[in-house]
């Protein structure tokens, strides 16, 4: 959905991400080449991580390339990612350029003819060094990939040392990235525009459903706040 150049860039400081959103693209390789039109450089691209769910997350590694879906969070311009410590894409990632890409699927879009059939959806792609973090940096990550899902961090019981030292955690600055989005009807060729052929969109909507309780909950315990309010809901 996004086609992108492929040179080697020097990433800006994490700090200057936010800032930058509205200035248009960050770098070369994040400029959106093709459809134009339905790039995005401005906030919308976070309005789209803070929608999204799960991040494919691109990594050479070793025995080749390797794209694995993960959940994933950000705050102050750095997008975090946390695995296993012994997960063998993650650590490859340490030190090296990765890229992440979050999609949100809204519709089909069906032409006349099928060579024009196509997708509404929102996406963003970010590119960027991964770095391990400890310390306070890393129990505050992996709060925030928690609460970007469902905000039950402090409802629940919180990780102990040994669980967070099994744990490997990662953030890529939001310094280069892009978004691209599309919406709308089909586009189809004017000679088809009166024939025979429906067209139109097909759209997505996903809703949370009703919570279940574990098989081994204790009957008296109810779901927190955070976890039943959503029962229901649109996601965005």
């Amino acid at each position: 959905m996004d086609e992108t150049q492929t040179e080697k860039t020097v990433p800006e400081t994490a700090g200057e991400a936010t800032a930058r959103a509205t200035e248009g693209p960050h770098s070369a390789r994040t400029t959106v080449r093709r459809g134009k039109d339905r790039a995005m450089y401005d906030d919308r691209m976070f309005g789209v991580l803070d929608a999204g769910m799960v991040a494919h997350v691109g990594v050479g590694t070793p025995t080749g390339p390797v794209v694995l879906p993960m959940a994933y969070g950000w705050i102050d311009g750095f997008l975090y990612l946390h695995g296993a410590a012994g997960n063998a894409m993650l650590r490859a990632a340490v030190g090296t350029e990765i890229c992440v890409t979050v999609t949100i699927l809204d519709g089909l879009v069906i032409a006349r003819s099928p060579f024009h059939n196509s997708m509404n959806y929102r996406s963003v792609v970010v590119r960027g060094v991964a770095r391990a973090v400890e310390g306070v940096e890393k129990n505050e990550a992996l709060r925030v990939i928690n609460d970007h899902i469902v905000e039950n961090w402090a409802s629940g019981r919180l990780p102990t040392e040994a669980e967070t030292r099994r744990t490997l955690v990662l953030k890529v600055p939001l310094t280069e990235m892009s978004g691209k989005m599309r919406a709308g009807d089909p586009v189809d060729e004017p000679e088809d525009l009166h024939g025979p052929h429906w067209a139109g969109q097909l759209p997505i909507d996903s809703t949370w459903g009703e919570t279940i309780s574990a098989a081994d909950l204790v009957s008296s315990v109810e779901p927190p706040p955070a976890v039943a309010d959503l029962a229901g809901k649109n996601l965005p």
